[in-house]
C-alpha cells in the first residue's frame, strides 16, 4: 500500500511569481533586477525550465520589507 506524505501547509500555499509580478512589487528595470541577482542582492529564483524563472512570494515579500527598513 502506498504511503501518503503530508506536506507543510505553508509549502502547499506558496505562490511563485514570474518576473512581471516581481517588478510590479519592486519597481526597477529588468536589467537592474538581473544585475542584482548576479551580485547576490536578491532572493534566489526557482528555475522552472531552461528560460523560465520564478520567485517564491514569501521571499519577495521579505525582500521588499528589508528594502523598506
Amino acid at each position: 500500500m502506498p504511503q501518503t506524505t503530508v506536506l507543510n501547509q505553508q509549502t502547499i500555499n506558496e505562490r511563485l511569481l514570474r518576473l512581471p509580478e516581481v517588478l510590479q512589487r519592486i519597481p526597477v528595470s529588468k536589467s537592474s533586477w538581473w544585475a542584482w541577482i548576479k551580485d547576490g542582492k536578491t532572493p534566489a529564483g526557482v528555475k522552472l525550465g531552461l528560460r523560465v524563472t520564478a520567485w517564491r512570494e514569501s521571499d519577495i515579500n521579505d525582500f521588499v520589507s528589508k528594502l523598506g527598513a
